[in-house]
């Protein structure tokens, strides 16, 4: 076995189907470039996006594990490997940043406890964008997730993060399924407080990207369409 370890690269990737280097800087294409071995969520979305960061690169020669919720805990401990042997690898998400909200997080976890250098890299995460262009808490912050789907719990859930709110003056961050996002603003409406600001973020980095804040009594007039576009919700209860 190499006695030097790769590295382990955590490369960023598009919030949406927009050119590459719009939103991630050209340092990302000289690593891409060099590596061959990848853990990704899905193969066919990582060969399309390495394909549109170098497209000289040669497609037989990745390596790509998947890890997604089929993926065994054998498995998985198998796929820094290729870093014991001496290569680095890019660990990719399938939006945004990996490990953030992400499954990635066990495999850093992982090459952390193996002693392999972990790198990460820069590149657009929705929940910091959303955050920075919410006029909320940036000292004092909380991403929770997604909140629980039965209604009862999900109300539960919702009065408990404002109250964390006003107690803490801390901006809560949280996401829905997509085609659930018009269910998730209704709530917020009828469960809030009037006063209690609601951020709503979507399509970030898009062309047809969409932020705004205002206070839940408002948002009764101002419905966006967010059906289908990936969201990003804040409150904040001063």
């Amino acid at each position: 076995m190499n006695s030097t370890k790769g590295h382990l690269y955590l490369i960023p990737t598009r919030l949406g189907d927009n050119p590459p280097l719009e939103v991630l800087p050209i340092s990302i294409k000289k690593i891409i470039e060099d590596l061959d071995h990848y853990i990704v969520e899905n193969e066919k979305t990582a060969r399309r996006f390495i394909k549109r960061i170098s497209p000289s690169k040669s497609q037989p020669s990745l390596k790509l594990s998947v890890l997604n919720k089929y993926t065994t805990v054998a498995e998985r401990n198998t796929f820094l490997n290729p870093c014991l042997e001496g290569n680095s690898m890019g660990l990719l998400s399938e939006a945004g940043c990996p490990a953030i909200a992400d499954p990635g997080s066990d495999i850093v976890s992982l090459a952390h406890t193996m002693s392999i250098k972990v790198i990460p890299l820069v590149g657009p995460s929705s929940i910091i964008l959303a955050l920075m262009a919410s006029g909320m808490n940036g000292q004092s912050f909380c991403f929770n997730g997604y909140l629980p789907i039965d209604k009862a719990e999900r109300k539960s859930k919702i009065k408990s993060l404002e109250r964390l709110s006003s107690e803490h003056k801390q901006a809560q961050i949280f996401i829905e399924t997509p085609y659930r996002n018009m269910k998730m603003l209704e709530d917020l409406i009828r469960v809030l407080h009037p006063e209690t600001r609601i951020c709503v973020a979507c399509d970030l980095t898009l062309p047809s990207e969409f932020i705004k804040t205002l206070p839940a009594k408002a948002w009764k007039d101002n419905r966006e369409d967010l059906h289908k576009r990936p969201t990003i919700f804040i409150i904040q209860k001063d």
